[in-house]
């Protein structure tokens, strides 16, 4: 069965034979069932839909436990490290899983067109991802990862489910340390890079700023020479990333950049309204996402749109209609009319920065006050940066309660509902900490 037989009898996602597999993956197919078809990939047997691969990952748990489950679930073959057996589905035998997965992902990327966008950056990483994918699928038929996918499982993950008439695929890339975004371009082979900023994420791992630099910096070394580099205007360390590529290089920003968000306005949930600047021409655009630092990140995804192709006319309806991954930005008001602010999926001084702005921001007279959480993997100046935050707050009228840390300088709280309880119509409150803090379960009882 050859590909065009393939998408007619399997319309869907980028499809594989058992042995077309074996042989992206340098693996060994068992001697039946060499032509069966899989349709995508998953390595959560829970999450599979019929007609996938199953990836058993060997972590905490080992996935190859849950094979049984898997194919229960309708995995017609899967990866294993283990010996072949006589489970109901093909297997196919590899050393290593995966690096067989990125081995897959690479095959996949190889049958998709040759419009691959690779985002990273210390901050808004994942909202940026949400506006670009938003501001193409006016016009073409794009892929992105889920939510903050953006690792060596999301990455393959992403490109191999990709339906076969995908045109863009936007792809998310996150790092922890030197070598890993690399690794990701080898897999996703972006011609197009964003990088929206150099912060503090991960400086007590990479030994500072710099550091970040490099790491983030990897992702516009792989760009090819005709491919676009997508840098923050309004940040030196993020646009020098410019000398590291033979790409064009197309800025954006606030301040300046070929891109860029001018008049910048909030609406009463602190909504940005701007007009967009670029040199394919000017739009007024209206984001449904709350944040003045949003109108940057979305004119980061429209270079990244208008770079490939996307008429300006469809960019910014795209970005008109964006929404994001949760617990980012998310603004949503109770019943008894205090704003929420839900950014509680993740935290560093810049991010920080930006909510607090936010919060600030909002119109009226009313109590304004953030439930803040641990600022995870900063460096040995952590508790000085949580005070330093603590301290930007309060210059700004807002009231700071600490949840799980007194690196803030304040006693961390243990039940912060009981201290929002006189909270009324017309006043705001920020929820916002790293991963570790597990804010998320707060916002969602202020809003129940």
């Amino acid at each position: 069965m050859d590909a065009g037989q393939r998408r007619a009898a399997y319309p869907g996602n980028v499809l594989f034979t058992a042995r077309e597999i074996a042989e992206a993956v340098n693996g060994r197919c068992a001697d039946v069932g060499e032509s069966v078809v899989v349709n995508g990939t998953a390595f959560d047997s829970r999450e599979l839909t019929a007609g996938q691969l199953f990836v058993p990952i060997v972590g905490e748990r080992d996935g190859h436990d849950f094979i049984s489950q898997a194919v229960a679930n309708g995995a017609p073959a899967y990866l294993t490290q283990r010996e072949l057996g006589n489970a109901e589905a093909t297997a196919i035998q590899v050393t290593d899983t995966s690096a067989a997965y990125l081995a897959l992902g690479a095959a996949a990327r190889r049958r998709l067109p040759d419009r691959v966008i690779g985002v990273t950056g210390s901050v808004g990483k994942t909202s940026t991802k949400d506006l670009c994918a938003a501001a193409m699928q006016a016009h073409f038929r794009t892929q992105a990862n889920p939510t903050s996918f953006n690792n060596d499982l999301g990455v393959p993950f992403t490109l191999t489910n990709a339906a076969d008439d995908t045109e863009v695929v936007v792809v998310e890339m996150g790092m922890r340390g030197l070598g890993e975004i690399a690794r990701l371009c080898r897999v996703a082979s972006p011609n197009v890079g964003v990088v929206t900023i150099i912060g503090e994420a991960h400086v007590g791992r990479l030994g500072g700023v710099g550091g970040v630099a490099q790491a983030k910096g990897e992702l516009i070394e792989a760009l090819p020479s005709s491919g676009t580099a997508v840098l923050n205007a309004d940040q030196p360390v993020c646009l020098a990333l410019a000398h590291r590529t033979d790409a064009a290089v197309l800025s954006f920003g606030r301040n300046g950049g070929d891109v860029r968000a001018e008049d910048i306005r909030l609406d009463d949930m602190a909504r940005p309204s701007f007009r967009l600047a670029t040199p394919w021409g000017s739009i007024h655009v209206v984001l449904a996402v709350s944040g003045t630092h949003m109108a940057v990140n979305a004119a980061a995804a429209a270079a990244a749109a208008l770079a490939v192709g996307t008429p300006l006319a469809a960019v910014a309806a795209g970005l008109g209609r964006a929404r994001l991954s949760p617990w980012r930005m998310e603004m949503t008001r109770t019943h008894a009319g205090v704003i929420v602010l839900n950014d509680a999926y993740n935290a560093n001084p810049t991010s920080m920065t930006a909510a607090l702005d936010t919060l600030a921001a909002l119109p009226g007279s009313g109590r304004r006050v953030a439930v803040l959480g641990q600022m995870a993997e900063l460096d040995d100046d952590g508790p000085k940066r949580h005070r330093d935050m603590a301290d930007y707050a309060r210059e700004r009228g807002i009231e700071v309660i600490a949840v799980g840390t007194n690196d803030y300088g304040i006693v961390a709280t243990q039940n912060p509902l009981i201290m929002l309880r006189e909270l009324v119509s017309g006043d705001g409150v920020l929820v916002k900490g790293s991963r570790v803090a597990g804010l998320e379960t707060l916002a969602a009882a202020l809003t129940a």
